[in-house]
């Protein structure tokens, strides 16, 4: 058994906090509340049912005690590949740092011009308070 393998097995207890599996291989283990299924989960028994087929993914497995945890959350996520978001503009065509340097000249020469605009209004400020 690996960690990753998807199994299937058959539910033999449930409980307040996850249900119990026993695995096709033999091995018990043990689906946690929070990996049932994405969202909040009020009541297992709503959702499972002793003697129910089961398909789980292995998430963790202890050799010394031949138990596993495991899951049915990560193989309904799999299912669902959310899109890739759509920007409303043209930067995915820009790639690294090649665009702020082509950049920077431009933004340094219009900083020097600003700033010279600046220091020449304040001179003439300062001569018309004089």
């Amino acid at each position: 058994m690996r960690i990753g393998e998807k199994l299937k097995g058959r539910i033999t207890g449930i409980q307040p906090y996850g249900a119990f599996v026993e695995l096709e291989t033999g091995t018990i283990g043990l689906i946690h509340i929070s990996e049932i299924r994405t969202g909040y989960i009020e009541n297992i028994r709503d959702i499972l049912h002793v003697n129910d087929p089961v398909l789980v993914q292995v998430m963790d497995y202890d050799e010394f005690s031949g138990k596993a945890s495991l899951s049915m959350r990560t193989l309904e996520e799999e299912k669902h590949h959310l899109p890739k978001r759509h920007r409303f503009s043209n930067d995915r065509y820009k790639f690294g740092f090649a665009p702020l340097a082509k950049s920077l000249p431009t933004w340094t020469k219009e900083a020097m011009n600003f700033l010279s605009q600046n220091q020449a209004k304040e001179e003439t400020d300062g001569e018309t308070e004089k």
